[in-house]
């Protein structure tokens, strides 16, 4: 589910998000929604390229989407 979590500790750290083994899978399901995509390696390839174009908006996406999330936990 989360195969690329182990590649974001720097995106996470700029969004001011703790990864907790409660929190992992609403992670993920936030990044289903900022890519457009459902299994891991396509969102996986969707990071890495917004990463790459613009990380600072990425990080400001998530950390939107973090903060704006339904269920905070």
């Amino acid at each position: 589910m989360t195969c690329y979590f182990r590649h974001l500790g720097t995106v996470f750290e700029e969004a001011g998000i703790v990864i907790t083994k409660d929190n992992r899978k609403e992670l993920a399901n936030i990044f289903r929604q900022i890519t457009c995509e459902g299994d891991c390696p396509a969102i996986w390839r969707q990071i890495k390229k917004r990463l790459a174009e613009d990380e600072a908006g990425f990080v400001a996406e998530l950390k939107t989407a973090w903060a704006n999330r339904p269920s905070k936990t």
